[in-house]
């Protein structure tokens, strides 16, 4: 399989005097989806930003094809690994096609001029994302579904191997939500790119992803593949609730059903 390898070693990291993730080994399947889940507070963006060198670790490391991310030029770890993060800003009155090709910049020297590759880069990408009619509007104009597939655009114009979403689905409907995963979906497999993501739905993240990765108080809970993660014991750990889980009848996936005081859900057994 072709694509760059990512992997943390005894990874600890947080702000100012708090430590939010700590100790933290992992090695991100090369070429399939992997989702982080966990209670709010937990660690998963800050382990998002770690993996993306926003931050700096306090100790351990964060390895791309076996080299530190910090030992990287940032042009370099740019053309190998995209980041999409929380609600992101675009520019007052841009256009969607100058958006998308901002992702072009890593691949541009100081005195580098605009190619033809680059224009076939960002038009592939306004392509993937179903964003071509949507080329000459202002962002600030599009819904939230629509301003999400822009992102993607130009994080795919960036022609990473690996990319990382931090809760790609945040205020989206569910139309959008499950539009916006169809999408990095159809991506993974048809590009082999390996995606990470934050997600806070865990029945979405379980649909989607290859690998979960259960995070607790700042360190790892469980990792593998949705069957493995997503217990009634591993939910009850990780979230402090009560819960069902049963195969979902159309994907085949693990189903979570939480279970509330004033609710109750009968024994599947």
């Amino acid at each position: 399989m072709t694509g760059h390898s990512l992997s943390l070693s005894r990874l600890s990291a947080g702000y100012g005097d708090s430590l939010i993730i700590e100790g933290l080994d992992l090695i991100v399947p090369r070429g399939k989806i992997t989702v982080i889940v966990g209670a709010n507070a937990c660690g998963k963006s800050t382990l998002l930003r770690s993996m993306s060198r926003l931050i700096t670790p306090r100790a351990g490391q964060v390895l791309l094809d076996g080299k530190s991310i910090h030992r990287l030029p940032s042009r370099e770890l740019a053309q190998r690994m995209g980041l999409l993060p929380q609600s992101p800003i675009a520019p007052e009155g841009i256009v969607v096609a100058d958006l998308v090709s901002r992702g072009r910049h890593p691949h541009h020297g100081l005195f580098a001029r605009w190619a033809r590759e680059d224009d076939e880069a960002v038009a592939a990408a306004l392509v993937a994302t179903d964003t071509v009619e949507l080329a000459e509007r202002p962002v600030d104009e599009l819904s939230g579904g629509q301003r999400q597939r822009v992102w993607i655009a130009m994080a795919l114009a960036q022609q990473t191997d690996i990319l990382l979403l931090d809760e790609p689905t945040t205020f989206l409907d569910i139309s959008h939500q499950v539009e916006v995963l169809d999408l990095l979906t159809d991506l993974n497999q048809s590009r082999e790119t390996t995606i990470v993501m934050v997600l806070h739905d865990l029945n979405l993240a379980a649909r989607y992803a290859d690998h979960l990765v259960a995070m607790r108080d700042g360190k790892l809970h469980g990792f593998g593949t949705p069957e493995d993660v997503l217990t009634e014991e591993n939910v009850r750990h990780v979230f402090g609730i009560e819960s069902r889980v049963i195969t979902d009848p159309t994907s085949g996936k693990p189903m979570m059903l939480p279970i509330g005081r004033h609710r109750t859900v009968q024994s599947t057994q």
